[in-house]
């Protein structure tokens, strides 16, 4: 199972909405997005910015005028991967713009890659617009250079990220978020719903709704409501989930008002999934980490979102090896893990960050014990995941489709499962009449640790075929008549 998505670079460039043919003169600009789906948001920000005065968008390096590089620099191995990235690129190209969170450091980088035009922090879009000017002057052309009215979409057609806030208000001693992007900001609701609204009339079927605190959104405006849309992450959800697509919460920080969210995944106006960062279970660990220590309530609050919606899928990601974790803390995580049960789970193990207060903290725990208890961790999630999803099989449910290949094998993602973070579900036959971003009913009929399969005419009798109930572009498998 992925810990994190995979980058978006210029050659995986096929999956992304980058198909259009610059026009003769056009200048164009290439794009490699690392780290999180809030930094690709804020790529997608940039390029359309650029296309709307008139750039081309180069899917390779030889291809484009000047690339630009945004970075992430929340750990030393994803600073060593941006300087990396950022090399590639002065190496097949030589015009290089930085911006993103690395960013926040320009002598960091230029003290490595001095050749990079300019530098610029984390959402910066002005920045980074005066830098490409300079590099390479626009030349838009009114009469072609038309901007699509999504905008430049580094996902597939089907799925995007919408972002509602920046920043973050809490002061977790090994993240140094809050220093690279500020305190919390939220943007207004009703812009995020119009937003929302032209994704999902331009075709697309999720909204994967992200921020660093999504249940936190608009405390700093005081929950303002304006053009008749509050900003609550209760009424954004319902908002949401009135248009007509799935909706998924990412980074849902688990505050008592998070159970006012469940009766909505009930009526399924969103969908039954929460990602919440618990990182750890200890309540001296989450003390030291300056998180709320309250694992046991935690519990409560797990046990009652199931009673209320029992499909509810809950991923979260912990730390290992923490500065001072005893193995009678690093345990008390294990038990917590089997008393939790949750569906999709990630780990990392602690490494110091350049800034962050953790970096100070006595007893930091040995390379090769974080190893031992990584390796521990994922062996009791994996066990927790493969007896979740055997038990799935036999079930009937809702999949969206990733991906088709040559063989005609449809990669598809269940209610439970996020792009790129979580499992798949695959249809290995019967697909023919079946598209990218089709939503698929199907019955799970394999289970593995982390994925599921699924197929027409194993016991069902037929292939996929139209649902009338549902509307163009979904199917369901149906017994042939």
């Amino acid at each position: 199972m992925a810990q994190n998505p995979p980058t978006l670079r210029p050659d995986l460039a096929p999956r992304a909405r980058l198909t259009d043919t610059p026009r003769a003169g056009q200048p164009t600009i290439g794009m490699v997005s690392l780290g999180c789906p809030k930094a690709l948001v804020d790529s997608e920000r940039i390029l359309t910015r650029l296309r709307a005065e008139g750039y081309g968008i180069s899917p390779d390096y030889t291809g484009a005028d000047a690339v630009i590089v945004n970075t992430c620099g929340f750990l030393d191995s994803a600073k060593a991967e941006s300087l990396e990235a950022i090399g590639e690129a002065l190496a097949e190209n030589g015009r290089v713009i930085v911006t993103g969170c690395l960013g926040a450091e320009p002598e960091y980088i230029t003290g490595v890659h001095p050749r990079v035009l300019a530098v610029t922090g984390p959402h910066q879009y002005e920045q980074v617009l005066d830098a490409v000017h300079l590099a390479v002057p626009p030349s838009p052309d009114p009469f072609i250079d038309l901007l699509p009215a999504s905008g430049v979409s580094l996902t597939p057609r089907h799925y995007s990220y919408l972002k509602i806030s920046e920043g973050c208000n809490h002061k977790c001693k090994f993240c140094i978020i809050p220093d690279m992007r500020g305190k919390l900001q939220s943007r207004p609701a009703h812009a995020v719903i119009r937003e929302a609204a032209k994704l999902v009339e331009s075709g697309v079927k999720e909204l994967l709704v992200i921020s660093q605190d999504t249940s936190a959104y608009g405390v700093d405006i005081r929950h303002a409501e304006e053009r008749g849309h509050r900003a609550h992450i209760t009424d954004l959800a319902r908002d949401l989930g009135g248009l007509g697509a799935w909706v998924r919460l990412h980074y849902v920080y688990p505050y008592p008002h998070v159970r006012d969210l469940i009766p909505l995944m009930a009526e399924g106006l969103v969908l039954p999934y929460l990602d919440i960062p618990f990182q750890h279970a200890h309540p001296e660990v989450l003390r030291r980490m300056a998180r709320p220590a309250a694992a046991a309530k935690t519990l409560d609050e797990i046990a009652a979102w199931r009673r209320d919606c029992p499909e509810i899928a809950l991923r979260s990601t912990f730390i290992v090896g923490y500065p001072g974790e005893t193995e009678a803390e690093f345990q008390t995580l294990l038990d917590w893990l089997d008393e939790a049960q949750l569906d999709r789970v990630g780990c990392f193990q602690y490494e110091n960050v350049a800034g962050a207060r953790s970096n100070a903290l006595p007893d930091h725990v040995a390379a090769e014990v974080k190893q031992e208890r990584w390796d521990r961790f994922m062996e009791k999630a994996q066990a927790i995941s493969e007896a979740k999803l055997t038990a799935k099989v036999g079930q009937r449910m809702e999949v969206i489709v990733d991906e088709i290949d040559a063989d005609g094998i449809a990669t598809c993602r269940t209610k439970a499962d996020a792009p790129e973070i979580d499992g798949n579900l695959f249809i290995d036959e019967g697909t023919e009449g079946v598209s990218v971003g089709d939503i698929v009913s199907v019955v799970v009929d394999e289970a593995g640790e982390y994925d599921l399969w699924g197929g027409a005419g194993k016991g069902l009798g037929g292939g996929l075929r139209p649902d009338p109930l549902k509307g163009s572009g979904s199917f369901s498998f149906q017994e042939n008549r």
